[in-house]
């Protein structure tokens, strides 16, 4: 698999440099130069997950992984189920959080994660990533008690689900969790600013597992063939993707690229609306990040975007015709999350906002699906108090309500995460 660096494309690496880099010069992401069609879609979406997981993967990635390798690392990574069970209204919801953390994110942490375990040279690696509530979690626990591997996890203080935070801050060991006093977009622009630093680089041989990693990205395109392979019509498939640092909608559309022929695809955002405006007028006009109940999409700043345009400019994707972005707001959202427990189908805000999204859009003879991406207990206030009811606690979190969070605090600036990460004394924690 040879691929570019976006903003350099004379930059050309390998997968395996690519995932073991995180970034490219100048906080470039990379990207596959070139995409080639699967020979026997319909083939193989007769297949089972895993089974069909590997061919997709070994497609996209060639030869670099042996198919023994291949076999393991899927195998192991994607060892929980998925769901795509069919609602009162004919849409279907890709169920996307039985996994260890609970979110969408494990697919594409755990795959990465053993991906690395196979490119270990043994030098010293940590894992610098930044959460707006999801990755955290799946990141932490895909690389927990992994020997020579070190995590380290920002996220905004205040403003993730106090259960989130419970499922990856309380795990310690070789996970290192950092609050920091902004919004996600800021804690992102630290971690891109830390592979700027040379000396951060070479000290803690620095990697990112956030989605601008190629292997979390390329993990996602699989997901999208299950549901594919659950529809009556695979041609009039419409999916709808809740959507917030677009890493999600990047899979769907290479696994479109790829040769999956679903009809379009919906950005399903949050008042933090970058996209949909950007599709309306042309103009990135990013605003100051508002918090919201659905926090993992109180992003302004799409890390991913710049790899869907690129699908577009460089790779000829029509994305005119299959890309719509719209916009929800808290009020919408919590409608929403009671229509669909009206209709017997309990989902987190943000896969509601993924179905009124999409209940919106679909057409006549048009298939829905729309990405469940988390557990409803992991926002158990929102529920609770939209509902008006209670919901059991899954083991996952029963286990770590009661524990006491790890994390320390920074300012969110990037002389604060220097200190912390190099052992500074002088850093003034908050």
């Amino acid at each position: 698999m040879q691929l570019i660096n976006i903003k350099h494309p004379s930059e050309q690496v390998t997968f395996r440099e690519a995932v073991r880099r995180g970034l490219g010069r100048d906080q470039g992401l990379f990207f596959p130069q070139s995409f080639q069609l699967l020979d026997d879609v319909e083939g193989l979406l007769q297949e089972g997950f895993v089974p069909r997981s590997i061919a997709v993967l070994r497609h996209l990635i060639g030869d670099e992984i042996s198919a023994d390798s291949l076999q393991n690392i899927v195998s192991s990574a994607f060892d929980f189920p998925l769901a795509v069970p069919r609602l009162e209204d004919g849409t279907r919801a890709l169920e996307l959080f039985h996994g260890p953390s609970l979110a969408f994110k494990d697919f594409g942490a755990r795959f990465m994660a053993n991906c690395l375990a196979e490119f270990h040279d043994g030098g010293p690696m940590t894992i610098l990533t930044a959460t707006s509530g999801d990755t955290g979690a799946a990141v932490a626990h895909a690389y927990y008690g992994q020997p020579g591997i070190s995590v380290v996890v920002l996220y905004p203080k205040g403003k993730i689900s106090p259960l989130q935070e419970k499922l990856f801050c309380t795990l310690g060991g070789n996970v290192r969790t950092i609050a920091v006093e902004a919004d996600f977009d800021t804690c992102q622009q630290m971690v891109k600013q830390s592979f700027d630093d040379e000396e951060i680089k070479r000290e803690l041989g620095l990697n990112s597992a956030n989605s601008i990693n190629i292997a979390r990205l390329v993990a996602q395109v699989c997901y999208y063939f299950e549901a594919a392979a659950a529809v009556d019509d695979v041609g009039k498939l419409v999916f709808s993707v809740p959507s917030g640092n677009f890493g999600n909608i990047t899979a769907g559309l290479i696994a479109r690229t790829i040769g999956l022929p679903y009809r379009r695809v919906i950005a399903a955002t949050n008042v933090n609306d970058t996209v949909p405006r950007f599709l309306a007028s042309g103009k990135w006009d990013p605003k100051a990040t508002v918090t919201t109940i659905t926090n993992a999409m109180d992003i302004s700043l799409p890390n991913n975007f710049p790899r869907v345009l690129e699908l577009g400019e460089r790779h000829g994707l029509p994305l005119a015709d299959l890309l719509s972005s719209t916009s929800l707001d808290d009020e919408q959202t919590r409608k929403a999350m009671r229509q669909l427990d009206g209709a017997g189908y309990l989902a987190d805000p943000h896969s509601a906002l993924a179905w009124k999204a999409l209940d919106q859009s679909l057409e006549a003879g048009e298939e829905g699906v729309f990405l469940c991406t988390a557990h409803p207990a992991k926002f158990l206030e929102v529920i609770e108090e939209t509902l008006g009811i209670e919901i059991p606690l899954p083991p996952e979190l029963e286990e770590v309500k009661d524990r006491d969070v790890l994390s320390s605090t920074i300012p969110g600036t990037f002389e604060a995460l220097r200190g912390e990460l190099l052992g500074s004394e002088s850093i003034e924690l908050s």
